[in-house]
Parts: C-alpha cells; sequence; structure tokens
C-alpha cells in the first residue's frame, strides 16, 4: 500500500553527511522536509539542491529542517556537496542521506521491491521515481507529497507556500485559497457557524452560499 497524507512518515535510522541519524527523533517538536534525488552528480538535482541551501534560513524562521537523500553512499555526497556551492554559491550545510541499498527509497514508496538492494550499477533512469518532496509535521504525519520528473526541476518556493499554508490551517479553523500568499484572504471552514465565525475572525465576507472568506489571522494568535 502506498503512502497517503496524513499517514504516519516511516521511521528509519541511516547514515547522513551529518552523521548517523533516527529519522524521527531528528524531526523533534517541528516540522521537516524530505527531499529525495535518483543519484548524485546529476545536473537538475544539482541546482535543486543549492536553492534549498539557500532556502535554509526561511525553512528554519518556520521551525522546520530540511533533509535530502540519494541512493549513493554519503562519501558521494560529501564529493558532490562541492559541485553544489560552486553552482549555486551555497553551502549545503543540511543532512543528506545515503541510500546504497535502496531500503528507504523502498520504505518512502519511491521504488518498488523488486529493486535490488544496491545503488551500485543503477543510473538515473532507473531510479526516476525517487524525486519526491515530502512535508513532515510535528506529530511525524505526512502533510504533503509532491513527485516530478528527472527533467523538471523542483519548485522550492511552492512548498515554503504550501508549508505556511499547513501550519497557518493547522492552528485556526481556515482553508486557504488557489494561489494564496502569506498576508492574503483566507477560507472559513464549514465546520465554523456564522455566529462562531464572527467570534474567531471578526468579520467576514459571504462570497458563495458555501464560500466565506475572511482576513488571515496571525499564526501566533
Amino acid at each position: 500500500m502506498g503512502l497517503r497524507i496524513n499517514d504516519t512518515a516511516p521511521d528509519f535510522s541511516a547514515d547522513t553527511t551529518a552523521g548517523p541519524i533516527n529519522f524521527h527523533e531528528w524531526i523533534g517538536d517541528g516540522y521537516a522536509v524530505l527531499f529525495s534525488h535518483p543519484k548524485d552528480f546529476t545536473p537538475v538535482c544539482t541546482t535543486e539542491l543549492g536553492y534549498m541551501a539557500g532556502l535554509k534560513d526561511e525553512f528554519a524562521r518556520r521551525n522546520t529542517k530540511m533533509i535530502g537523500i540519494s541512493v549513493d553512499p554519503v562519501e558521494n555526497h560529501n564529493k558532490w556537496k562541492a559541485d553544489i556551492e560552486k553552482l549555486s554559491g551555497n553551502k549545503v550545510d543540511y543532512p543528506m542521506i545515503g541510500d546504497p541499498s535502496l531500503s528507504i527509497a523502498k520504505l518512502y514508496d519511491m521504488l518498488p521491491a523488486g529493486a535490488g538492494d544496491t545503488s551500485e550499477g543503477r543510473t538515473p533512469a532507473d531510479n526516476a521515481t525517487v524525486r519526491s518532496v515530502f512535508l513532515i509535521g510535528p506529530d511525524k504525519k505526512i502533510k504533503l507529497m509532491l513527485t516530478y520528473p528527472m527533467t523538471t526541476g523542483r519548485n522550492f518556493d511552492e512548498i515554503l507556500r504550501a508549508l505556511d499554508s499547513i501550519q497557518l490551517t493547522a492552528k485556526h479553523a481556515v482553508a486557504t485559497p488557489a494561489q494564496w500568499k502569506q498576508g492574503e484572504d483566507v477560507i472559513i471552514t464549514a465546520a465554523v457557524s456564522d455566529e462562531d465565525a464572527t467570534k474567531r475572525f471578526g468579520t467576514f465576507e459571504r462570497v458563495l452560499p458555501y464560500l466565506r472568506t475572511t482576513k488571515q489571522p496571525a499564526l501566533d494568535s
């Protein structure tokens, strides 16, 4: 059975460029972004890892850790980091998981059980489905999943936008509309009565019989 949103993110222990970790313990009481790569020294992934390194402070402000994984050994990752920094100008100081046995890729349903048990001899095309992003909450539940083809670089600004929405809607009885960005109006969920909406949000606009909008509440309110 494949993973779904609100499933518990599979736990694992692994070697990383920052030393051994237990994944759930490493996440701690915040959020985490796990993003995967089919092989080291691939061009699209090199751009992605560098861009993510540049967003580290943005994720940290949201109490969110980042961690990468590629189905290659950690020693390869350490060599790859020099290319990533040369290209992007950003130092990769977040952990990168080594998965040479493919066990974590299989655990997260990114490779089939019959894919073998070694990364040796496998091409990026063999691992083409190891191109996913998992956003995981403090409760260790999967909040978001995205999978991209190898030829399309991922939009990590969208991951930040989605993270803002996920954290806001976890705290308040609201949802966010299409293209929503931090500070824009939000939708009041159907479970909130008009009377309760007035108490919670002060004022709201009924756009359609089933759609009410209000100003975005503050995350810390």
